[in-house]
């Protein structure tokens, strides 16, 4: 990305699921050829480089950061007995207090390799960063599932007594300068020996930060697989049963949660073809009156922490046109009582939504969702993560306002 926010040049690598087995020799190869597919004049131009990845996939490590154990993915819920333990130590509304969580996999694997076959436990992000820094830390964002006090920037006493914090990275605000590229790594790759790594973030608020959301009370949805929520708030709001928490940024706070329902329901009974034109003939204004709460499968996470909801995806309408325009308008239901919920909580109030992702194609579905949300819903000025890891590398912490809160 050049200094004024153009994009030089894009690349793309995409994978199947992937066995925990080959996972991180499969990140860490994708993410030296996509370096490799710039091309070489720019790569030799390159001042900074930031890494976005999902929070809570917990990688174990050597000292010279060869992983020892297949990495947790995200949505990994082994860690129950771990996840308890976190919640008598901290409280069970803390963002840790869950079996999905970085601290409840470090906990599960500090049990299982003990100290001779671990020496660190990173995030995703943290990992593939320092693959090319050498400086093994932790941004807040992917940090704050592992325990971070959001307030100190540090990790609590209570962490310290469940695991020793030498086993943990050094917790730095997103867009920290790092270190350079380390320099036999930047002759692999030609980049220019003078290329800064900064702290990287989690790829949600990677996708926040593509969107160009400055001013509290705007927000972004992600309409992706499950519908992703994040405001950007002057009051830090939490709230453990309803699956919401708030991240760092800066003298604000970006306060959203993610739900399980999402396009992941569209494509269980649509094709894209049929998507696409099916979305063509719905009139956003005539509501059909189904009350549909489409889940994928069982549970829910926000806007209320249900583990044993169910989807409700009846009456079936004899039209196809309208039982997806059902699903649309539940989704947007959703979405609604997501902002309410943070609202009520005490966040600064809604007053205009960017959309990222698939969905925000979806004109029909913007403007059920306009209605339901009585705020202007716009597309997101950039749609890939990748543009928000970008502008974090080129601005470091300037894109967080006064930056010092924690």
């Amino acid at each position: 990305m050049a200094p004024g926010g153009e994009i030089e040049d894009m690349a793309r690598l995409e994978f199947g699921n992937l066995s925990p087995d080959e996972a991180a020799a499969t990140w860490s190869e994708a993410l030296f050829s996509l370096i490799a597919q710039v091309p070489i004049g720019l790569r030799r131009r390159l001042q900074a480089l930031a890494v976005d990845g999902t929070s809570a996939t917990v990688l174990a490590c050597d000292e010279a950061l060869n992983t020892t154990y297949p990495p947790l993915l995200y949505h990994d819920t082994r860690a129950v007995a771990e996840a308890e333990l976190i919640r008598r130590t901290a409280g069970r509304e803390h963002p840790a207090a869950a079996a999905s969580s970085g601290l409840a996999k470090v906990l599960w694997l500090k049990q299982r390799l003990g100290t001779r076959r671990a020496h660190l436990y990173l995030n995703q992000a943290d990992w593939l960063s320092a693959l090319l820094s050498g400086r093994p830390v932790s941004d807040y964002h992917n940090a704050l599932k592992m325990g971070l006090d959001l307030e100190t920037g540090q990790w609590p006493d209570w962490v310290a007594y469940l695991v020793d914090l030498n086993f943990l990275p050094l917790p730095v605000r997103p867009g920290t300068a790092l270190a350079l590229v380390e320099r036999p790594r930047a002759r692999e790759l030609g980049i220019n020996s003078d290329c800064l790594v900064r702290a990287g973030t989690s790829d949600s608020i990677a996708a926040f930060l593509a969107a160009g959301v400055t001013e509290p009370g705007q927000a972004v949805t992600s309409l992706g697989s499950t519908l992703v929520l994040k405001l950007l708030s002057e009051t830090r709001v939490d709230a453990g049963e309803y699956g919401i928490y708030s991240h760092w940024f800066g003298r604000y706070w970006l306060a959203g949660g993610a739900s399980n329902a999402g396009g992941a329901v569209l494509r269980q009974h649509f094709s894209d073809d049929e998507l696409l034109a099916l979305s063509a003939r719905i009139e956003p204004e005539r509501a059909t009156g189904l009350d549909y709460y489409p889940l994928p499968g069982k549970g829910e996470r926000f806007p209320s922490n249900d583990p044993d909801l169910l989807p409700r995806l009846e009456p079936r309408p004899s039209s196809r046109g309208e039982f997806l325009q059902g699903l649309l308008e539940g989704l947007a239901n959703i979405e609604a009582r997501g902002y309410r919920k943070l609202a009520e909580l005490g966040a600064s109030p809604l007053r205009s939504v960017a959309s990222a992702g698939g969905g925000a194609r979806n004109d029909a579905w913007t403007r059920i969702r306009e209605r339901r949300l009585g705020v202007p819903v716009s597309r997101a000025a950039e749609q890939e993560a990748c543009y928000g890891s970008a502008r974090l590398a080129c601005h470091g912490c300037d894109l967080f306002p006064g930056g010092d809160h924690a």
